[in-house]
């Protein structure tokens, strides 16, 4: 397997992503992998390691600039606060790593996914909405919510949301007005799977409750969510 690390540009920002792909010849489906609130790092670049195990070429983008990380949540909430507030700003940083992705000699353009985790997950979601060139996006815990909700006919990727039912940063009444944006919005395939006994950031290992109370690893969902998202590729990527 080859990892190295990739430069692109949004505008004056620079950022700093991490390339995975296995040994092979010929193009591959491509997936960007988007961070949890902390940043880029080892858990987003572990998981594109592991997309490039199963024959696609990822990408671990970097949304923060710099490989910034955050080391607190007061830190989390500056640097995700400011992107959130200015969707539009969002939605660039995403086109910039998808833009990234596709000039890869390696990647077949035609078949194109993203995933992300935390402030990931709302990342291609938003990506999404806007219409974005991608077979499938998968959200795990990650927020539903929208300033720019998708218009009808928008949308062209598959959806597929993993949350925990017990997530507060994706309440009940935020899951009821996600699913109406995707009727709304005429969306062709989308399906969302809630995970009893789950709460936050349960995908992460190192989610251990002691940063944020209410994000804590839960393995069976963890386990169960990555097994959909491979179900879904294998549907719409290979």
């Amino acid at each position: 397997m080859q990892a190295r690390d990739v430069d692109y540009r949004c505008g004056e920002v620079n950022l700093r992503g991490y390339l995975a792909l296995g040994e092979g010849i010929g193009k591959r489906p491509g997936v960007l992998v988007f961070h949890e609130g902390l940043g880029l790092g080892e858990f987003a670049m572990e998981r594109a390691r592991r997309l490039a195990g199963l024959g696609y070429v990822a990408l671990a983008a970097d949304m923060f600039g710099d490989r910034r990380q955050a080391s607190n949540l007061q830190e989390v909430a500056t640097l995700v606060g400011g992107l959130r507030a200015e969707p539009e700003k969002l939605r660039a940083r995403g086109r910039a790593a998808l833009a990234a992705l596709a000039a890869l000699p390696e990647v077949d353009v035609a078949r194109l996914a993203a995933i992300g985790f935390c402030f990931g997950g709302s990342v291609v979601l938003e990506l999404a909405r806007e219409g974005a060139d991608l077979k499938a996006v998968v959200s795990f815990h990650g927020v539903l919510a929208t300033k720019m909700p998708a218009q009808p006919g928008q949308m062209k990727a598959s959806v597929l949301v993993c949350t925990g039912v017990d997530d507060p940063l994706a309440p009940p009444e935020q899951l009821a007005d996600f699913e109406n944006e995707m009727r709304a919005g005429g969306v062709k395939d989308w399906q969302v799977i809630v995970y009893g006994n789950a709460l936050h950031g349960f995908t992460n290992p190192a989610a251990d409750g002691s940063m944020m109370r209410t994000a804590l690893y839960n393995e069976q969902a963890d386990r169960r969510s990555w097994a959909s998202m491979k179900s879904l590729f294998d549907e719409v990527l290979t």
